[in-house]
């Protein structure tokens, strides 16, 4: 797993912007994903993907303890599909 700090070192190294500039840079562009995705904006960004938000329905669940029924309330979830650069990398 690569971290906020990794990407922030790998990101000062390549562009040779200090690791504190490097930070800020990638809390920004995570912030700016975020803040879009909170507007129920897509974020497509070339070579990596599209980020989106899907609504999800409430539906019936079971409490694996009890084996009681419950009832899981609607909500939302954050999708990402991969591109087509990103697949032929893997």
């Amino acid at each position: 797993m690569t971290t906020k700090n990794e990407i922030a070192a790998i990101v000062a190294g390549e562009t040779g912007m200090t690791k504190a500039d490097a930070a800020a840079a990638v809390n920004a562009t995570i912030d700016a994903i975020a803040g879009s995705l909170i507007a129920g904006i897509k974020v497509q960004i070339a070579g990596l993907g599209v980020f989106g938000v899907k609504a999800t329905a409430a539906r019936q669940g079971r409490n694996p303890r009890t084996g009681d029924t419950v009832q899981i309330a609607a909500g939302k979830k954050i999708t990402f599909k991969p591109g087509a650069d990103l697949k032929a990398r893997l």
